[in-house]
């Protein structure tokens, strides 16, 4: 009965609910709550999502989008062992701030890939939002590598993507997946301030 009323309402804006969609809906909520909260679970959760999420990608002419969740699982998996052995003597890792020396690799990273995936999409694609796509794709893979070191700033960089991605989703006409990208925003929001409360807490703990 819920799937049905989902997927009535939002056939409702224009453009038909797949399955994948609303799987993805779900997935990724439950994911970024996980996030929010360090819970370990969040990386096979979030390595379904984005399963979910390229199928919707790739249907939508979002090509790059799409690619990126194959890099997604690869980081996710990564995630998954450095959460739990990446720390100092393999141990778990711990919240901790982003340094001058990775801010500086991030942002030229950044600006790399952005301007690559832009001439590669506008000249070898049919992508219909080549910049848009370079764009949010180069952040998500910052922000997702900042994730997997627990980096504290990962979620500004979520931030700013979800901010391109809401309206250039409601764009293509994924609406379930543009409101989608509002629940995250909001819970980036929560994670943002949750993992910079636990930076003092960590500073306190003695050697």
């Amino acid at each position: 009965m819920i799937d049905w009323l989902l997927t009535t309402a939002f056939t409702a804006f224009g453009a038909p609910t797949t399955w994948a969609e609303l799987l993805g809906f779900a997935t990724g909520l439950l994911t970024v709550w996980l996030l929010v909260r360090q819970h370990i679970l969040n990386w096979p959760i979030g390595i379904l999502n984005v399963v979910l999420l390229m199928v919707v990608f790739w249907s939508a002419g979002l090509y790059a989008d799409a690619g990126l969740q194959v890099v997604y699982i690869i980081l996710g998996l990564y995630g998954w062992w450095a959460w739990l052995y990446g720390g100092d003597q393999h141990n778990p890792l711990t919240v901790r701030a982003t340094t001058r020396g990775e801010w500086t690799a991030l942002g030229l990273s950044g600006a790399a890939l952005s301007a690559a995936l832009w001439w590669f999409l506008g000249r070898f694609t049919g992508s219909t939002v080549p910049l848009a796509d370079a764009v949010t794709t180069a952040l998500s893979l910052l922000a997702t590598y900042g994730q997997t070191r627990k980096l504290v700033e990962n979620w500004w960089l979520w931030i700013a993507a979800d901010l391109i991605y809401i309206p250039l989703y409601a764009y293509k006409g994924l609406w379930l997946t543009a409101i989608l990208y509002v629940a995250f925003l909001t819970l980036c929001v929560l994670g943002l301030r949750a993992w910079r409360a636990a930076l003092p807490a960590r500073a306190a703990v003695p050697a």
